[in-house]
């Protein structure tokens, strides 16, 4: 019984796995990329002194962070969209097509032309393009010619 049982659910595993659908990707443009702040960093040194009296005699220097933010257009939409790596973010190149899907909260890019990488980043902000076909308002205003 175990020798039918075993290859039995070899075979139906890999078949659940094989099922298993390849992410669809979108194709987008990116056109721009500018810096925006995001957040300041604070270095400063305490002395001993001033620990023990709770004298605040540390000197800070206040820098601002600036953080990589990116113009991606797709035939609909233009996505700002930001590296979730602050530390670490990959510089994509500019007027090169883009692949990305959408999963739960998250934008996952890659770029062919460069290395292939998929990269996470956060949605600034989405607005639709004013250039591109309005297919949505146009189907609801047949459905209600009062609109």
């Amino acid at each position: 019984m175990k020798r039918i049982l075993v290859p039995a659910l070899i075979l139906v595993a890999s078949c659940a796995l094989q099922a298993k659908d390849k992410p669809a990707y979108q194709n987008g443009l990116l056109t721009k990329m500018d810096s925006a702040s995001c957040g300041s960093e604070e270095k400063g040194g305490s002395t001993v002194a001033g620990d023990i009296l709770g004298t605040d005699g540390q000197h800070k220097k206040t820098q601002e962070l600036l953080c990589q933010e990116y113009t991606l257009q797709t035939d609909r939409l233009i996505f700002r969209i930001r590296a979730k790596n602050e530390k670490h973010p990959a510089i994509l190149p500019i007027g090169e097509t883009a692949q990305f899907r959408l999963h739960k909260d998250r934008l996952l890019l890659r770029v062919p032309q460069a290395d292939g990488k998929e990269r996470e980043y956060i949605v600034v902000s989405m607005t639709p393009r004013s250039d591109a076909p309005d297919s949505v308002n146009r189907s609801a205003s047949a459905l209600h010619p009062t609109l």
